[in-house]
């Protein structure tokens, strides 16, 4: 554990600047999201993933928002990486949580992580621990699309043909938070097909990542059936980035060009 994050999180739950802190706990043997309340029991905070994607991750953000709502008055602490912050960022401009009763306790990934996650901003925008990194390329984007037409259609084919319709994807994405979800649209997507319709179903979750996915890759760990979901979605990001020189998270209260009227930003 990280004594910097301890010692960060100790000095905000005793100051009373927080009601609770939003992390990870280690405490009876099976790393899981905890809400700590108490600054003399962080024993066993844990700090998550350090070397490889899927350790420990969970979806803390979109916790948060649950817990927003049930103590709307009160200020909370969360623990976050470079896309936790971007993903609060996101959810600050969807008006989903209040960043005035948000304080994020940042921790930046050792270059492996990153690489790993091919992740271009590994560090949150502050942190109280690890080091900046450089950020790395989609080389599993540039994989895909150095096929032909036909290739890259036939691999997407191939991969979503294993899909068991769990929904962890969405589950799991602190970026869906719609009350109702196009994927349970009957006029959408047909109930009770296992795989469901290909590519209907996942290109309907790819077009409402596009303008807010953060690229967590929670939905690539998540998913049983080991698709690539991150590589899809990574491509939407690119799209978005090309066409409108926008990346979710960049900063707050950046709405995505798909929510506003107007050409593309210079």
């Amino acid at each position: 554990m990280s004594e910097k994050v301890k010692e960060r999180v100790k000095a905000l739950l005793g100051s009373g600047k927080i009601k609770g802190f939003l992390g990870l706990s280690n405490t009876y043997g099976h790393v899981g999201p905890h809400l700590f309340s108490d600054p003399n029991d962080l024993d066993g905070m844990v700090v998550g993933d350090w070397r490889l994607p899927g350790d420990t991750r969970y979806s803390l953000n979109k916790q948060l928002i649950h817990i927003a709502r049930r103590y709307p008055d009160d200020a909370f602490g969360v623990l976050v990486r470079g896309c936790d912050d971007r993903g609060l960022k996101t959810l600050y401009t969807w008006n989903q949580l209040n960043p005035e009763k948000v304080v994020p306790v940042g921790v930046a990934c050792p270059q492996e992580l990153a690489e790993a996650c091919e992740c271009l901003r590994p560090y949150p925008e502050e942190f109280v621990d690890g080091e900046k990194v450089e950020g790395c390329p989609f080389d599993s984007v540039a994989r895909v699309n150095a096929l032909d037409m036909n290739g890259r259609f036939g691999y997407w084919v191939k991969e979503f043909s294993r899909c068991i319709k769990c929904y962890g994807c969405r589950d799991v994405c602190p970026m869906c938070f719609c009350n109702e979800c196009s994927l349970e649209d009957e006029d959408l997507v047909d109930t009770g097909d296992i795989p469901p319709e290909i590519p209907m179903f996942h290109l309907t979750r790819a077009v409402h990542m596009a303008g807010r996915c953060i690229d967590c890759g929670l939905c690539n760990e998540v998913c049983p059936s080991d698709i690539p979901l991150r590589t899809l979605y990574k491509e939407v990001s690119v799209i978005i980035h090309e066409e409108f020189n926008y990346r979710p998270g960049q900063e707050a209260y950046m709405k995505s060009p798909l929510n506003i009227l107007g050409g593309p930003s210079e």
